[in-house]
């Protein structure tokens, strides 16, 4: 049973269709692996495994009439974020209390009319706040890597990253195929990089916002987190869609990004920011980043030095619009409609002892910030400006695809760090999403794949950044890094029952490409 949950999404779609195995067979794998592993790692809040049952066996109805969808009953994990018809969404926040939606997020209404299946909803940061999913309600994800010192693996916790780290967690202890995640600042690609896992945030009004809790409505955007590269074009593809009840989706057609993988990059032109070096990046940070550049070049593409020159202002631009956004989403969370509610003396003082008693410290930080810029007095000071420099990042960009097609950065500045390490010092965490913030605040597509491990055996990542709409050429890219990486595996699978933990070279050798070739790094020269 175990063995069908370390399937990628295009293995298990395969043997399903050929028969070689049913939805419910599949299904009851990924649900004895959540049952055993959910006390470890804390990825799903809430499992549905009675709804995953009732889907698959629908699914396999289908399966044996010929009448198979294209993600027929392939079981998935589901943000917390996503709204989900009879089954709770809190946003990980004690202020949603029990909030039971009537109706589904139109992401997940794509999915599960594709056929897929719901083995519940995933734990991630309050409202997406985070870089870490150490802010979430429910408590910390565990992220399913250990540090190697001494040769030997440790017992360190690590955080899965933020704010999607329940589904960067479940996808890469393969608690499920893939799973649905949102991306305000790096929230898909981050945690996909610390967990070796595959990310893509989309251009901004691909996939439909509707029935996603909002964190910043301009910057949010629905994707997957997936096992591999191919299973991210097969996600993506389902997920998007135009939405007539989003106002900012946008109508133009969704392309079959899983036919556009191996077409070759001969001819692509690859463009690499100067601004992206910045202080205190590790060496192996910016080795990867070479040999990243090396694998590119090798598959057919050409390697151009461009500049970025507004890179700089991104994060402080993205740390008042984002929370300038959220103060004003958040507003609506009063004790009077629906979820918690603390009462007082009056109607005030119930609003704010809701509000007080509902929102984590994070999210609390964010509104008071948020609040501050939009302020009488301070609002051209602030956000005015923060939102003409997300203009000239843009611009950066447009400019920048007159010579490239695709720009090729790390993704995060730092592996997967510790519980606590970096939660006393907001700006610290903030950072985390130095190399990310700028697709957002562009609209731009950009995806995260595995791409080699730190001094200490974690995974690590590139990022490649598109035009807008045009995820296909990103696929294309990164199946080409995939392909000379290799795929990242959990070295000892700790939260198992009888699990002994894994010798040095046991490690590196479950590290290696699934292939058996040889590990991310030694083939660039």
């Amino acid at each position: 049973m175990t063995e069908l949950t370390k399937l990628t999404i295009a293995e298990a779609r395969d043997k399903l269709r050929k028969k070689e195995i049913s939805a419910t067979e599949l299904t009851q794998a990924f649900v004895a692996a959540i049952d055993g592993a959910n006390a470890h790692l804390n990825a799903f809040v809430l499992p549905t495994p009675e709804l995953a049952l009732k889907q698959a066996a629908e699914s396999d109805k289908r399966l044996k009439t010929g009448d198979a969808r294209p993600l027929e009953g392939l079981p998935l994990g589901n943000k917390d974020l996503f709204c989900t018809a009879g089954v709770r969404t809190t946003a990980c926040s004690k202020i949603l209390d029990d909030f039971t939606p009537t109706y589904e997020s139109t992401v997940g209404a794509n999915l599960w009319n594709a056929g897929a299946v719901m083995l519940g909803k995933l734990n991630c940061d309050e409202f997406a706040m985070g870089s870490s999913n150490e802010t979430s309600a429910f408590g910390p994800v565990v992220s399913p890597w250990r540090r190697e010192r001494g040769g030997k693996l440790t017992d360190d916790k690590l955080v899965p990253g933020g704010s999607s780290g329940g589904s960067s967690a479940a996808v890469s202890a393969d608690l499920c195929l893939a799973a649905t995640a949102t991306d305000t600042g790096g929230s898909i690609r981050q945690p996909a990089a610390l967990t070796g896992t595959v990310g893509i945030k989309p251009t901004y009004g691909r996939c439909s916002r509707w029935g996603i809790v909002a964190f910043a409505s301009s910057l949010d955007q629905a994707g997957p987190i997936a096992k591999t590269v191919r299973d991210a074009a097969i996600m993506l593809r389902a997920m998007a869609s135009h939405d007539h009840k989003d106002s900012t989706s946008v109508e133009t057609p969704v392309p079959d990004y899983e036919a556009a993988l191996g077409q070759g990059l001969k001819g692509l032109r690859v463009g690499v920011p100067k601004e992206y070096r910045v202080e205190g990046m590790s060496k192996e940070i910016e080795k990867l980043w070479q040999e990243g550049i090396a694998w590119l070049k090798a598959a057919g593409a050409t390697i151009h030095d461009i500049s970025l020159p507004h890179t700089k202002f991104a994060l402080p631009a993205y740390y008042i619009v984002a929370p300038a956004e959220a103060s004003s989403n958040l507003a609506r969370y009063d004790g009077v409609r629906y979820g918690l509610r603390v009462p007082g003396k009056d109607l005030i003082d119930t609003y704010e002892n809701t509000r007080a008693a509902g929102f984590g410290k994070e999210v609390r930080r964010r509104i008071l910030i948020g609040t501050y810029v939009l302020s009488a007095g301070y609002y051209d000071a602030y956000y005015l400006k923060a939102q003409k420099v997300r203009t000239l990042i843009k611009r950066d960009f447009d400019d920048a695809w007159k010579s490239v097609d695709v720009v090729l950065t790390p993704t995060t500045p730092s592996p997967a760090f510790g519980f606590g390490e970096k939660t006393g010092d907001p700006l610290a965490m903030y950072l985390e999403d130095i190399f990310t913030v700028t697709v957002n605040m562009a609209g731009l597509p950009g995806i995260s794949v595995p791409a080699g491990l730190s001094g200490e055996g974690t995974p690590l990542g590139l990022q490649l950044i598109g035009k807008p709409f045009d995820e296909a050429t990103l696929f294309r890219a990164a199946q080409a890094i995939e392909d000379a990486a290799g795929r990242f595996i959990v070295p000892q699978r700790w939260w198992e029952a009888g699990s002994a933990k894994a010798e040095p070279a046991a490690a590196k050798s479950a590290a290696k490409k699934i292939d058996g070739k040889s590990k991310a790094g030694s083939k660039a020269k």
